[in-house]
């Protein structure tokens, strides 16, 4: 039993002390003439499925949840962020030459269409970001041919 104890307090002793340990939660500031919807035409009904189930993660008007506060969920949350705008991010879509975008515009098509994206774990906390198939439909659209 006091060894029971002993486990319980210093789970609780490290848990307290990583808390001090805070990567940081960055929503860098949006030039509004570098986002996808100013170089590229994007249909409203597009824009919404992609305000609801892409920003969180690829953009800079990340929603930070309530658990992104709490080590160890936060690392995994903010890397998770830091990992998805490096891979696509319409927040600064003026840093993609015309050949780089349209190679970002399939590859978000692909993994929404294989139910790859939004991940899987990310679904069950955001119900709003399961994606329909109208909702990939609209997403594939922005895709070149």
């Amino acid at each position: 039993m006091r060894l029971v104890k002993w486990i319980g307090l210093s789970i609780l002793v490290v848990g307290l002390v990583i808390q001090v340990y805070r990567p940081a939660r960055t929503n860098p500031p949006t030039d509004p003439t570098r986002t996808l919807g100013a170089r590229l035409a994007v249909p409203p009904e597009t824009a919404a499925v992609m305000n609801r189930a892409c920003r969180d993660c690829h953009s800079h008007d990340t929603r930070w949840p309530w658990y992104s506060n709490v080590a160890p969920v936060s690392w995994l949350v903010i890397d998770d962020v830091n990992h998805g705008r490096s891979h696509f991010n319409y927040s600064d879509w003026a840093k993609y030459d015309a050949e780089a975008a349209t190679d970002l515009l399939k590859k978000a098509c692909e993994p929404a269409r294989k139910r790859e994206m939004p991940l899987p774990f990310y679904v069950p906390m955001h119900p709003e970001a399961r994606l329909s198939q109208a909702d990939i439909d609209a997403i594939c659209r922005l895709s070149p041919k």
